[in-house]
C-alpha cells in the first residue's frame, strides 16, 4: 500500500477497527455480555475518534492512497477531502451515540444471535465509511453493495415474521435497482475509457446530452437510497421492521450517504452542472417533503411516523440541492454556496435529530411493548429521562429556535428569497412557490411532532399496563444525551459549523459563506443583505423571560400554592378515553389532503350488533405504480418459467447453445 498522509491513514484504521470489532462478535455469538458490555462501547469510542479525525481534517489538503485490495490490475483507491470529512464527522458522531445506546438496548432471544448482529452492525458502519472515502467506481460500488446487504440482514433480524421478510425484500429490491442506476451513471461518466477512477471521470469531456444522462441516472440511483419520491416505498416498511438502533443508523446516517453520492457526482465528477438540472431535484424535493409530512401526520405507528418524517427531511435536502445547482449553473456562486450550506447543515442536523427520536421510540418500545400511538400516553411520569431528552429532538425537528433544525431551514429559506435574481423568468415565478411549500412542510412538521410527543408522553396512560413502564437504562440514557447535546450545540454554534462546512462548499462551488474569525456568535449568511441570526442571544432572552416569570410568581405574588382537582367541565370524571387520539390529531390533515391518500373505509351496517368504523390509509403511488409493475414482472416470470425443467441435461444444452452462439458472434 502506498503510504498516505496521516489523516487518511487514521480514517482507514478506524474503518478497520470497526471490522475487527464486528469479527470479535463471532468469537462468542451467543454472549450478550461480550457484545453489549465490551464491543458496542468500544465501537462508540471508535466512532467518536472518527468524528474528531474528520473535524480536524476538514481544512487539510486532499489526500489519496492506492490500496492493495481489489482485483489484479484493478486496485481500490481512497481519497479524503473536505466533502468526505463532513460526512465522516456525521457518521462518527451520530454512530457514537447510537452504539452507546445499543449497548444497553439489545436483548437475547430477539432474532439474530448477538454476535452475528454485532458483525452485521459494524460491517454496515465500515461500509458506509468506505463509501465516503472511495475514489473509484469499483471500490465505491463494492462498499455500496456491502452497505445494502449488511443493512438488509439488520432489517430482517426478526426474520421469522412474514411482514419483516416482506419489508426486507422490498428494501433490497429498491436498493439494487438504485445500485444498477448508479453503476450505469459511472459507466456514462467514464466517457468510453476503461479507467474506473474518479480522477478519470473528472477529466472526461462529456457532451451535454451524456452529462445530463449521467446526472439523471445518479439522481435515480441515489434517490432510491435516500427515499426520494416515487422511490420512497421501502422506507416506511423497513424502519418499523428494523430494531430501533438500526432504524437510527439507516435514517440518520445511511440516507446521507445518498446525499453525499449525488453531491460527489454533480459538483465534483461532472464539474459544471447545467442550471436546468436543478429544477428536477427542486420539484422532486418539494413533492417529497410535502408527501412525507402529510403521511406522517396520519400515522398511528411511532416508527412509521418517523419514517415518513425522514422522507420529508430528505425532500428538504434535495430541494436545497436543486437550488444550489440552479444558482451554480447561472454563475451565482455565492448563492449556490448558501444553498449548499443549508443542505450540508440539514444533513448533519437530521442525523442527530432523527437518531435521537428513533432511539427514544426504541426505549418506549422496550418499556411498554407498544409502538401503536393509540395504546400509549402519560409516559413522562414513568420515563422522565427519555421524555425530556426526546423533547429536545422533537423541538429541534419541528424547527424551533434556538435548536439546530431551525438553522438549516432558515438558511434554505434565505436561499429561496434570493431566487428572483436568477436570470430566467420561469424560475423566478417557480421558486417563490417552492418557498411557500417549504414553509408549509415546516409548519406541518411541527404539527406532527406535537402529535407524536403529546400522544406518547403527555396526558393519561391509555392502557393499564403502562403503569409498569420503566425508564431507560444508564447506557441508553447516555446515548440519548449524546445526541440531544449534538442538537443543542449545532443550534447554538451555527457560525462555527458554517465555517467548517465552508471548506466543502468552497471545494464544490468555489465559494464559502463569509464568517468572521474567532468564536463569533452571529451567523450572517450574506453580509450585504444585513440578515443575521444569534441563537445564544435568543436563548438568553428565553431564559431571562422564564426566570422573570418565576421570580414574579414566587417572590412578588407570594401566595401559597394550592393543589386542587383539575376542572372536568362538569363531567363526573376524566379518563384516558377523553383524550385526543392519534387518529383524531391526523383527521383534519386527512380531510384536507385526501387526494394524497388511498382510503379503504369499513362502514358499519345499521343491523350490526357491534358496529365498527375503520379507515386504512394507503399510498396512492404504491397502488398506481408498484402494484401494476409487480403484476407485469410476475407475468413475465411466469411466461419463461417453462425454461426451468429441473433436468441437468436441459441446463447443459442451454449452456452449449449459448457457447456456440458466442463463438459464432466472435468469429
Amino acid at each position: 500500500m502506498i503510504v498516505p498522509e496521516i489523516h487518511l491513514s487514521a480514517v482507514l484504521v478506524v474503518l478497520a477497527l470497526w471490522l475487527a470489532i464486528g469479527l470479535c462478535g463471532l468469537l462468542r455469538q451467543d454472549s450478550l455480555a461480550l457484545v453489549a458490555r465490551v464491543l458496542f462501547p468500544l465501537s462508540a469510542l471508535t466512532g467518536a475518534a472518527l468524528a474528531v479525525i474528520a473535524a480536524t481534517s476538514v481544512g487539510a489538503p486532499v489526500e489519496r492512497v492506492t490500496l492493495l485490495i481489489g482485483l489484479p490490475d484493478l486496485p481500490m483507491h481512497a481519497r479524503l477531502d473536505a466533502l468526505s470529512c463532513v460526512f465522516l464527522f456525521l457518521l462518527g458522531a451520530a454512530s457514537a451515540g447510537i452504539s452507546v445506546f445499543s449497548a444497553g438496548y439489545f436483548r437475547k432471544g430477539q432474532g439474530t444471535a448477538p454476535g452475528l448482529q454485532c458483525l452485521q452492525y459494524h460491517l454496515f458502519l465500515a461500509a458506509m465509511g468506505f463509501v465516503l472515502v472511495a475514489d473509484d467506481a469499483y471500490g465505491f460500488m463494492v462498499a455500496w453493495e456491502t452497505m445494502a446487504l449488511s443493512s438488509y440482514f439488520l432489517v430482517t433480524a426478526q426474520h421469522s415474521l412474514p411482514e419483516i421478510r416482506r419489508a426486507g425484500f422490498l428494501y433490497v429490491v429498491i436498493a439494487h435497482v438504485g445500485a444498477l442506476s448508479i453503476l450505469l451513471s459511472f459507466g456514462v461518466m467514464q466517457g468510453g475509457s476503461w479507467q474506473f477512477t474518479f480522477d478519470a471521470m473528472r477529466a472526461a469531456q462529456l457532451s451535454p446530452g451524456w452529462a445530463a444522462a449521467a446526472f439523471g441516472l445518479a439522481l435515480v440511483g441515489f434517490g432510491a437510497k435516500a427515499g426520494l419520491l416515487p422511490l420512497h416505498v421501502w422506507l416506511p416498511e423497513a424502519h418499523p421492521a428494523a430494531p430501533s438502533p438500526v432504524s437510527a443508523l439507516m435514517s440518520g446516517i445511511m440516507l446521507k450517504t445518498a446525499v453525499y453520492g449525488i453531491l460527489r457526482v454533480v459538483f465534483d465528477l461532472l464539474g459544471d452542472p447545467l442550471w436546468w438540472w436543478g429544477l428536477i431535484p427542486v420539484l422532486l424535493g418539494l413533492a417529497t417533503a410535502l408527501y412525507g409530512v402529510v403521511f406522517a401526520a396520519v400515522q398511528t405507528d411511532m416508527k412509521r411516523l418517523l419514517a415518513y418524517s425522514s422522507i420529508e427531511n430528505i425532500g428538504i435536502i434535495f430541494t436545497g440541492l436543486g437550488l444550489a445547482i440552479v444558482f451554480h449553473g447561472v454563475g451565482m456562486r455565492a448563492l449556490s454556496a448558501l444553498a449548499l450550506t443549508a443542505v450540508l447543515y440539514h444533513a448533519l442536523n437530521h442525523a442527530f435529530m432523527k437518531s435521537l427520536l428513533f432511539l427514544g421510540t426504541g426505549a418506549v418500545l422496550h418499556a411498554t411493548g407498544e409502538r401503536n400511538l393509540g395504546r400509549l400516553g402519560g409516559l413522562i411520569h414513568r420515563m422522565p429521562w427519555v421524555a425530556w431528552l426526546m423533547l429536545v429532538g422533537v423541538l429541534a425537528i419541528a424547527g424551533l429556535p434556538p435548536l439546530n433544525g431551525f438553522v438549516s431551514e432558515w438558511l434554505l429559506l434565505q436561499s429561496f428569497l434570493f431566487a428572483q435574481q436568477v436570470p430566467h423568468t420561469f424560475v423566478n415565478m417557480l421558486l417563490p412557490l417552492g418557498a411557500a411549500v417549504v414553509a408549509l412542510a415546516a409548519a406541518l412538521a411541527a404539527y406532527v411532532m406535537v402529535k407524536f410527543y403529546g400522544v406518547v408522553f403527555l396526558g393519561q396512560p391509555r392502557e393499564p399496563s403502562l403503569a409498569k413502564a420503566q425508564d431507560a437504562g444508564p447506557l441508553e440514557k447516555a446515548g440519548l444525551a449524546w445526541l440531544a447535546a449534538g442538537c443543542v450545540l449545532l443550534g447554538l454554534l451555527p457560525a462555527q459549523v458554517v465555517r467548517g462546512l465552508g471548506y466543502a462548499t468552497r471545494q464544490l462551488t468555489g465559494e464559502a459563506l463569509p464568517v468572521t474569525g474567532g468564536w463569533s456568535w452571529v451567523l450572517t449568511p450574506l453580509p450585504d443583505r444585513e440578515v443575521s441570526y444569534t441563537p445564544v442571544v435568543l436563548l438568553l432572552v428565553i431564559a431571562a423571560v422564564v426566570l422573570l416569570a418565576f421570580f414574579v410568581v414566587r417572590r412578588l405574588y407570594r401566595r401559597p400554592v394550592r393543589r386542587v382537582p383539575v376542572w372536568d367541565c362538569g363531567f363526573a370524571r376524566l379518563d384516558a378515553r377523553m383524550q385526543d387520539t392519534a387518529e383524531g390529531f391526523g383527521q383534519p390533515i386527512r380531510h384536507i389532503f385526501e387526494t394524497f391518500f388511498h382510503l379503504d373505509r369499513q362502514l358499519p351496517s345499521p343491523f350490526d350488533a357491534a358496529p365498527r368504523y375503520r379507515v386504512v390509509v394507503g399510498d396512492r403511488i404504491w397502488r398506481a405504480l408498484y402494484e401494476p409493475l409487480g403484476g407485469i414482472v410476475q407475468r413475465a416470470a411466469d411466461s419463461v418459467a417453462w425454461l426451468q425443467q429441473g433436468r441437468i441435461s436441459t441446463y447443459l444444452l442451454y449452456s452449449f447453445i449459448t457457447l456456440v452462439l458466442l463463438l459464432a458472434v466472435g468469429l
